[in-house]
């Protein structure tokens, strides 16, 4: 994978989504995996979040498998 490609190099990835998923090598994973679909849908619920603790909540469950 080129690292220009890598989505936690894209701008679109919001800061604390990104600082979080950096700490968690399955989440990022599977961010990564997703579909720019999934990936948007995952950002979007970032809006919501409140605190570090409710980011690192989200970011668990994404690299928690189903």
């Amino acid at each position: 994978m080129r690292m220009d490609n890598h989505p936690l190099n894209s701008s679109d990835i919001p800061m604390g989504l990104g600082m979080a998923l950096a700490k968690n090598r399955d989440a990022m994973n599977a961010f990564a995996a997703l579909s720019p679909e999934g990936q948007a849908a995952v950002i979007a619920r970032t809006h919501s979040v409140r605190s570090k603790k409710e980011m690192e909540q989200l970011v668990r469950e994404l690299g928690t498998p189903p």
